[in-house]
């Protein structure tokens, strides 16, 4: 009798994965999580720095602020912008347990221009890694997530080390930031020579005043790495 249970509710299970999905944004049946009419509509290629990810008009590569003051990113890509409805299913992937949307991000990410070559070129995709308070509050590192979906062949979470907790950030301008990542990470001393030379990608899923991955761009710079670019899912403007 329980086998037969068993099997019947194993069979029921199966036929559940089959069923469609909702689209979380227009609510269409069936879908995946952001269908391809969504994606057409929020998701355009839209022209941006080459080094800070913010918009641009069509035919210029940097902006002033990078032209006057380099950042220490090489190259920054962003998917789309930090608007309806990427910010809230960011929202959802980073607080609320929704770990699952990785794929659907992953899956913008690789169809952004320029993201491809920087995987296909990088030595090492890193992600922004958290402080060991805030990952045991979340359960996981999006950032990591992310970047295993990218190329997880290529994903080191061993290499760049966060050591400093810093409250949240939203509410900070960008002077306040600076100051409380200075020494927010650090290169893992162990395996700090992996690095030298390399090529690196930063991942990581949001950007705002470009803080977080520039204080982890410097200190990879520092430890040797020849040159260090970014990638994440949206640029807030």
């Amino acid at each position: 009798m329980f086998t037969h249970l068993i099997r019947g509710a194993g069979a029921r299970l199966t036929s559940l994965a089959w069923l469609p999905g909702q689209c979380r944004v227009c609510h269409g049946w069936p879908s995946h999580t952001v269908c391809e009419n969504c994606i057409r509509q929020f998701a355009q290629p839209q022209p941006r720095c080459r080094s800070c990810a913010l918009p641009l008009p069509p035919g210029v590569s940097h902006c002033g602020a990078c032209l006057r003051n380099p950042p220490p990113l090489q190259e920054c890509v962003a998917a789309v912008a930090y608007a309806y409805p990427w910010s809230q299913l960011i929202q959802d992937f980073k607080f609320h347990g929704e770990p699952g949307l990785v794929r659907t991000f992953t899956t913008l990410l690789r169809a952004t221009p320029w993201v491809e070559p920087l995987i296909d070129q990088a030595d090492f995709l890193l992600p922004l890694p958290l402080a060991p308070q805030r990952l045991r509050e979340r359960g996981y590192n999006q950032a990591l997530l992310l970047a295993r979906g990218l190329q997880a062949g290529k994903t080191r979470a061993d290499l760049l080390l966060r050591i400093k907790h810093t409250p949240a950030q939203h509410t900070l301008k960008r002077a306040q930031r600076l100051s409380i990542l200075a020494d927010a990470f650090t290169l893992e001393p162990l395996m700090a020579r992996q690095l030298a030379g390399k090529r690196v990608v930063l991942v990581d899923d949001v950007m705002t005043t470009g803080a977080s991955l520039h204080a982890a761009a410097r200190v990879l710079l520092a430890g040797g790495v020849a040159d260090v670019s970014a990638v994440v899912i949206a640029r807030t403007e």
